[in-house]
């Protein structure tokens, strides 16, 4: 099965030779699971001809925001709308989860309460699952035909379902302790308020359930439903 990965944007200059860029570290986080991969950068302009090129999508996070006036975010928000007509699976990560949304009629902002970095649990398919977190924007309110499939008091729609067509997710799976660290030590200073980002560090010698969402995420791909 041949997995497009829309890239919306680049791992950061310091931290790209260690870990990739984002299509690398998404092709890690899958790997033995039967997927083959496609990429195709639209936050520099390279879009595929339509949903076809494809038998599933999977949209990166990424340093923008949604809700930014980039040349590429409403040819992406067409897409999205494309995919989804065509029956075809789509995944979300973080700013993917967000521009999905948004893309059909729901809102993204920058949240008020703040950021959410490391490693936090999740309530998802009856599970309590542990997962990298890196965000401040959230998605608001939902579009028509989403179902939240997990939340937490920080974040209400920290997961999403769209019946048989698309997930999607506020943190990061595919995002590994030496990578979480690198943000921390790279991006997080004078960013992220100091007291989280220590929380965070303290966190970095706990397991996550990564490999439990990889499972997931291309169980969703395969059959079109989370297990």
């Amino acid at each position: 099965m041949k997995i497009g990965i829309l890239q919306t944007g680049h791992v950061n200059e310091q931290l790209v030779e260690e870990n990739g860029d984002y299509p690398e570290i998404f092709r890690q986080f899958l790997t033995g699971q039967g997927l083959s991969f496609v990429d195709f950068a639209v936050c520099d302009g390279d879009f595929p001809d339509g949903p076809q090129a494809a038998d599933g999508w999977l949209i990166t996070g990424s340093k923008f925001g949604a809700y930014e006036d980039l040349p590429w975010i409403a040819p992406l928000e067409t897409l999205i709308r494309d995919i989804y007509a065509s029956d075809r699976p789509m995944v979300g990560i973080c700013f993917g989860h967000q521009i999905i949304a948004q893309a059909l009629g729901g809102r993204v902002e920058k949240f008020k309460g703040g950021w959410s970095v490391g490693r936090q649990e999740y309530p998802l398919n009856g599970e309590t699952l542990a997962l990298n977190a890196w965000h401040q924007d959230q998605i608001v309110a939902l579009p028509d035909g989403a179902e939240v499939i997990s939340n937490t008091p920080f974040c209400a729609n920290a997961a999403l379902l769209y019946g048989n067509k698309i997930f999607t997710l506020q943190p990061h799976p595919e995002i590994d302790r030496t990578y979480i660290k690198g943000l921390l030590d790279v991006r997080a200073p004078g960013v992220v308020p100091e007291p989280l980002r220590q929380e965070a560090i303290a966190q970095l010698g706990r397991d996550t359930d990564s490999a439990r969402l990889a499972d997931m995420i291309a169980h969703f791909f395969k059959e079109k439903r989370i297990a």
